[in-house]
């Protein structure tokens, strides 16, 4: 009665006001507080009252190397952001720590705040955990039962198997589950896929086969985009060395019979290829996949920005949402440039790598207003457009090593997806439980 009495000294009306003020690094904390604190924030009255308060504050987000796991992980983090008050960037909570020592820890996939975490012990063992690394909850997911731990290493050893996707199920913004996703294709040109599916839901594994209208070359399955439930791949037709294709799937349609991969060919492949300067790649901002490139026009350099409007193979499934020729329009910007990421909640912004200032540029298409951000030493940091802290670790590097890849001509061979967003989400987004 003692402990009740002294948790009621706050009038709940009081508290919930003092608690909507708090960045969510503090709520997650006195979330564990007692089951009445618990209760309260864990309330839809209190996440609409929060959202309110907060709905134009920044969140912290970073850009992560796909490529070299001997650059760091985290090339750019954005922390001190408003929502969340980490004092650190991202890169620092990316870790599960098991009882056993560890060989090999790598993050495979990053969406809705969740983490794919892939870990080798150093007796061999293989495991997998999906965690949200800053509430420090993480499960284990067991391997597919038709497969042994020597099956899957002879898989991961398959350059057309990926064991990285990891696909959300939103309700009212918060994750209520989530499916970790295995893929194999059986040739390295074929219309058909394999599929693995983990759910959290139920906790178990299913197989399903699935198929493309043509047969695509499978080179660059070993990393998706996920979005909205949806993954998204990279694919070529024959043996071009750039991609022609984005193959997209939706794991949470709510069609078991849906056996078909949507295919969308890339904008303005005949009408721009020769002047496109970078191989195709894609990313994510303000809820839909991006395709962005840089294009010789005239004499000058023009970036365009398509943004993924349909799943249907048709012209128009991008629209064009940004042109802008940077000889004419920005003094001093400089000509020897690449795209990296599109800012993930603001469509205006583009993040780019200037090869001869050495510095992100962080450019406003909107505006025309640009930012020049160099790797600095540790205890220094920049200054974002939002208010957040920047912070390098090996981006110079990694920007040197996929240069000549990610440029466009024959020596750079095969491309894939350089780079991923990890963005927390606007909400604490606990790890959904395994339904009874």
């Amino acid at each position: 009665m003692e402990k009740k009495q002294k948790n009621n000294l706050v009038p709940e009306e009081a508290l919930v006001k003092i608690l909507a003020r708090l960045s969510l690094k503090y709520i997650a904390r006195f979330r564990s507080v007692c089951k009445e604190w618990k209760s309260i924030i864990d309330s839809d009255f209190f996440r609409d009252l929060y959202e309110s308060l907060k709905s134009s504050s920044s969140v912290s987000w970073s850009i992560m190397n796909t490529r070299n796991k001997r650059v760091s992980l985290e090339i750019v983090g954005h922390h001190g952001c408003e929502r969340w008050g980490l004092t650190n960037s991202l890169g620092s909570y990316m870790h599960h720590i098991p009882e056993t020592k560890v060989r090999n820890n790598s993050v495979l996939s990053c969406t809705d705040g969740i983490v794919l975490l892939y870990t080798e012990t150093v007796e061999g063992e293989l495991m997998y955990h999906v965690g949200n690394p800053l509430l420090r909850q993480w499960v284990r997911i067991p391997l597919p039962p038709h497969l042994s731990a020597f099956d899957v290493v002879r898989l991961q050893e398959n350059r057309h198997f990926s064991d990285n996707g990891l696909v959300t199920k939103m309700e009212k913004g918060i994750v209520v589950g989530y499916k970790v996703v295995w893929m194999l294709a059986s040739y390295p040109a074929s219309k058909e896929l394999t599929f693995m599916i983990y759910s959290s839901e139920t906790g178990l594994w299913i197989t399903k086969k699935v198929r493309c209208l043509r047969a695509l070359l499978w080179s660059r399955l070993g990393y998706s985009v996920p979005l909205n439930g949806i993954l998204h791949w990279l694919a070529a037709c024959g043996c071009s060395l750039d991609a022609d294709y984005v193959v997209s799937y939706d794991f949470y349609k709510g069609c078991e019979d849906d056996l078909d991969c949507n295919i969308i060919p890339f904008p303005g492949i005949q009408r721009f290829e020769r002047n496109q300067r970078f191989k195709r790649t894609i990313t994510t901002s303000a809820g839909s996949v991006v395709y962005c490139n840089v294009f010789n026009d005239n004499g000058g350099r023009t970036i365009r920005v398509w943004r993924l409007v349909s799943t249907k193979d048709h012209p128009k499934s991008w629209k064009l949402s940004w042109k802008l020729n940077t000889n004419s329009s920005l003094i001093g910007f400089g000509a020897d440039y690449f795209p990296v990421v599109m800012h993930p909640l603001n469509s205006d912004i583009i993040y780019l790598w200037s090869r001869n200032k050495n510095s992100l540029v962080l450019l406003n298409l909107r505006t025309h207003k640009f930012s020049l951000h160099k790797e600095v030493p540790d205890e220094e940091e920049n200054k974002t457009m939002d208010g957040c802290n920047m912070r390098f670790n090996g981006c110079r590097a990694y920007m040197d090593l996929i240069y000549p890849i990610f440029v466009n001509d024959i020596l750079g061979g095969f491309h894939n997806l350089y780079f991923s967003q990890y963005v927390l989400p606007r909400w604490l987004n606990p790890l959904p439980q395994l339904s009874s």
